[in-house]
């Protein structure tokens, strides 16, 4: 089937925006299940300011010509800004009252935002059943939604096809057990040094452990999403699996804090690692012509289910835009199935709308279908404000869990009561 332009569907969803919605609160957290004001039938007009962050913020002026062609009149200024500067960039304007009409936020920033009676509800006119549900969920706060998921992510097992044929696998795991197994033979048939990748504790390890908890069960959230709920059955299972890898010798406890997983990987010493759809390239390009044939990615293997973690980034409209109704309009674009290939095509990134993966530019590679299918239960932290500080004191137990072999039930009680003390910043 011919896909339909980006641009010819830019004039259409310009007219899509019909359906009328509740008007917008003044709270700075909204109202549960609130929806933003309806926006303006008509043809998109002036000027809109918007942010974005590191290569997108580079690449989104090319993608942004496209709405000002079909939508003659309307300019958009985008402002590419540092990842390492952002966050302090945006909550200087916020406090200044002076936030750019629309933006790409990080999708633990959005608690934090809205918190500050920052963003814009979403109008109800946008459906929201169009993206991965765990994608949108990292959109709402409190049952509000502000803004859209923009682009996705999740994590899989990446492993080298070759290897696992040599430790006698030919078929990937669906369970623990199998995942588990599958890298021990990599060690002991297939000559590795360690049989997986997993990150030893330090930042971001919550990341690699999370997909595991969430396999199991776990929430993250009690008291109907009051309250943060790390010492739970689930969790604590799934932390005793991943600290096992570590004590049994099959992932390194040494591991060297600045990653070498590439490298290990095209080499045969590290035959599986959990990341994301970037490491794809990034393998290729070290493993060199014909290593694309050498390894594949299989789902999170399951406790009770295959789940993953979602990341990504948001798109929202700040409350004090100036030109509201274009810059809903804008982002109602940026969602169009049409619009989120153009930007994979792009960019790499992944679409947030389900639709589009049916597009053969990424129905049509396998590993990337993987992910797509992955991505129907993969699952985000929860929107509250504290959550970045909060997850650091997880980062820090799972170190002692996997480096000191510390009991990971007297790990999840600490990071419990930091996350007690901390609160929600709700």
């Amino acid at each position: 089937m011919r896909r339909t332009s980006a641009i010819a569907i830019a004039g259409m969803t310009a007219l899509a925006l019909t359906v009328s919605a509740c008007g917008r609160s003044d709270s700075p957290e909204g109202q549960a299940g609130q929806t933003g004001a309806a926006v303006d039938t008509g043809a998109a007009t002036g000027t809109i300011t918007i942010w974005a962050m590191g290569a997108e913020g580079d690449k989104l002026p090319e993608l942004a010509k496209e709405f000002e062609t079909a939508n003659p009149g309307v300019k958009i200024n985008v402002t590419a800004i540092p990842w390492d500067s952002a966050h302090d960039k945006f909550t200087t304007a916020i406090a200044a009252n002076k936030t750019p009409d629309a933006a790409m936020v990080g999708t633990t920033w959005m608690g934090e935002f809205a918190g500050l009676g920052a963003l814009d509800p979403t109008p109800g006119s946008i459906d929201q059943s169009v993206f991965f549900e765990g994608a949108n969920e990292t959109a709402k706060v409190n049952g509000t939604s502000f803004g859209i998921p923009w682009y996705v992510e999740t994590r899989l097992v990446f492993y080298r096809t070759d290897l696992a044929e040599k430790a006698g696998i030919t078929t990937p795991p669906t369970d623990w057990d199998g995942l588990k197994s599958m890298a021990k033979a990599m060690q002991d048939k297939a000559g590795a040094q360690w049989g997986i990748g997993l990150q030893a504790g330090g930042t971001g390890s919550w990341q690699t452990l999370m997909p595991f908890a969430w396999s199991a069960g776990a929430e993250l959230t009690k008291d109907d999403g009051k309250a943060y709920n790390f010492d739970t059955p689930e969790l604590l299972k799934a932390m005793q699996y991943y600290q096992s890898y570590f004590t049994d010798g099959i992932a390194n406890k040494a591991a060297p804090a600045t990653p070498t997983t590439e490298p290990d990987f095209a080499s045969g010493k590290v035959p599986m690692f959990i990341s994301g759809p970037w490491m794809m390239k990034a393998v290729e390009d070290v493993g060199g012509e014909g290593f694309k044939d050498k390894y594949n990615v299989m789902q999170i293997p399951a406790d009770k289910v295959s789940s993953s973690f979602v990341g990504g980034s948001n798109f929202v409209v700040f409350k004090n835009t100036k030109n509201r109704d274009t810059a809903w309009k804008f982002i109602q674009w940026l969602a169009d199935p049409a619009t989120q290939v153009k930007w994979y095509q792009l960019s790499t990134d992944l679409p947030s709308v389900k639709s589009a993966w049916e597009d053969p530019a990424l129905s049509s590679d396998e590993k990337l279908a993987t992910f797509g299918k992955q991505l129907e239960t993969a699952k985000a932290p929860p929107s509250f404000a504290t959550w970045e500080e909060v997850i650091t004191s997880l980062d820090t137990e799972l170190e002692k869990v996997t480096k000191s072999g510390a009991d990971p039930a007297a790990a999840l009680k600490t990071v419990q009561q930091q996350a007690d003390s901390i609160g929600t910043g709700q």
